[in-house]
């Protein structure tokens, strides 16, 4: 027997914080670290967990930012400006590094230098890879789309995707090597690793 729900009308307010309840619920949610490049050519880094693949035909992954208490998340702005982005995929190995890129730093500040990462560039874009992540997808962005309040997200069609050769077992990804990380809320995090398999019917 299951306990009966608590109900909770998010658009009416002084309703529980929707934040709270949906970022805790909505999980694990994969982690879209987010390369973008200025007009003088530095580098913004930062990771995004309203984040997903939402199609391969054509391939398309999205991001959603809000704002800075003074401005709009560099990163969309960024992008939209520069009609591209990479996304970078966040592994146990470079969890550490990713998290220190959240930091709300100046708009001017190139994330690559302050946490020390490595950046390359990509065949088709400007925007960075980061190279200690296992895997980058470089992006054309398609859309931007403004959903009201303080959020737009960003559509990208996905153009070239870079794989470490070990994280690949022929075609197919060996998610037991990638060793991807997910977010939950507040401070949690969680690793893929181990799994358990389930067939389909």
């Amino acid at each position: 027997m299951s306990l009966p729900k608590l109900v909770f009308r998010l658009n009416e307010e002084g309703e529980y914080d929707g934040y709270k309840l949906l970022s805790g619920l909505v999980v694990p949610r994969p982690i879209g670290w987010i390369g973008t490049v200025r007009q003088n050519g530095t580098y913004n880094l930062a990771p995004f967990s309203f984040f997903n693949l939402v199609a391969v035909d054509p391939p398309t992954v999205i991001f959603s930012g809000g704002r800075h208490l003074d401005r709009p998340k560099d990163s969309v702005v960024l992008a939209e400006e520069a009609g591209e982005f990479t996304v970078n995929i966040v592994s146990e190995d470079v969890v550490e590094a990713m998290n220190n890129t959240s930091v709300g730093y100046d708009a001017d500040v190139d994330e690559f230098e302050v946490v020390g990462l490595t950046s390359a560039t990509g065949l088709t874009v400007r925007a960075p890879l980061v190279v200690e992540s296992p895997a980058n997808l470089e992006c054309r962005v398609t859309r931007v789309v403004d959903i009201g309040g303080a959020n737009r997200v960003v559509f990208g069609e996905v153009l070239v995707v870079h794989v470490r050769p070990d994280v690949l077992d022929g075609t197919r990804v060996n998610t037991d090597v990638l060793r991807a990380v997910g977010r939950l809320a507040g401070p949690s995090f969680v690793r893929t690793v181990p799994k358990f398999d389930l067939e389909r019917p």
